[in-house]
């Protein structure tokens, strides 16, 4: 695991810092991360938001007060909409969050007249490095899109397989589609979405990927339970993508493989013409720092004109 957190960071070492947007930084301990960042070379924050609030948390974090760019705005809202429009002039090439609701952030950034959005809808992955999984794998979505309907979840996939062809392309990913059974069932919505997915997958309008489902979580990710269960699939027991049901189960099995497992969690925003770093107190500077390497590889992408 260890190692394959470090050879993303390492991903970055040739890349200048991205110039980000730090939204209401206004509590100490949005500074542990930022500074973090800093030190490793992955961006350069402007922070944006009550000026005399963000100079009392940098003092707090014992920075002098002028230690970084300021925006001053009047709240948080402010500070919200004047990231998203500096993002979309081009002045600043990511945003994360600081010390405001992510709904608030996000309303900014999808607003019509902020310049954006894109074609797709906006939608939260994580990248999981775990210790009982060979290899990294992407959890989609579990903080953005609370109940997805089958074209949502149509553009939830295919931002995660521009995010998992930005880390290790141009290979295909792995799409397990996951629902409680590995059967269609008409009483169980998700099981008839993963179908009309794959469907979608072999009439092309789902690209650059291989998917399979219905998929139970087990065999997704364990070749042996869905040997036992007769399941014949080129993704089960080694999927990429993680495709949940709905916020719910997403945001409790990340969580799950996080605290109750030492996973480390990495989550950004896809769809917009900036990633955007939905940083929370309690990630760890670890998965922080991981989440600024992804926002620096996919604004690399985009830049490149790999990623649309």
């Amino acid at each position: 695991m260890t190692d394959q957190y470090q050879a993303l960071i390492d991903r970055c070492a040739g890349l200048p810092p991205l110039r980000t947007a730090v939204v209401h930084p206004v509590q100490r301990s949005v500074f542990d991360a930022v500074d973090d960042a800093v030190a490793a070379g992955l961006i350069q924050p402007v922070l944006i938001g009550p000026a005399a609030r963000i100079r009392a948390a940098l003092a707090e974090a014992g920075h002098a007060p002028d230690r970084y760019e300021i925006v001053d705005t009047e709240h948080s809202h402010a500070a919200a909409a004047a990231a998203a429009q500096m993002a979309a002039a081009g002045q600043v090439g990511a945003i994360m969050k600081g010390s405001l609701h992510s709904d608030e952030l996000l309303a900014a950034v999808i607003h019509p007249q902020c310049g954006l959005r894109t074609e797709r809808r906006i939608s939260h992955a994580f990248l999981m490095l775990s210790k009982d999984y060979p290899r990294p794998f992407i959890i989609t979505d579990a903080a953005v899109n609370i109940a997805p309907d089958l074209a949502i979840k149509a553009d939830i996939l295919r931002n995660a397989i521009g995010l998992w062809r930005v880390l290790w392309g141009p290979a295909r990913p792995n799409v397990a589609i996951l629902a409680a059974v590995e059967t269609v069932n008409p009483q169980m919505q998700a099981t008839l979405d993963a179908a009309a997915l794959c469907k979608m997958a072999d009439r092309g309008q789902i690209a650059d990927a291989v998917l399979d489902g219905p998929l139970a979580f087990d065999n997704a990710i364990s070749l042996a339970a869905a040997q036992e269960k007769g399941i014949v699939s080129p993704v089960a027991g080694q999927a990429d993508i993680l495709l949940v049901p709905d916020i719910e189960s997403g945001n409790m099995l990340a969580k799950q493989l996080i605290f109750l497992g030492g996973a480390d969690a990495a989550g950004i925003v896809l769809g917009a013409r900036v990633p955007v770093m939905l940083t929370s107190r309690a990630d760890s500077l670890r998965a922080r720092r991981l989440s600024c390497a992804l926002a620096v590889l996919v604004a690399d992408a985009r830049a490149r004109g790999v990623l649309k």
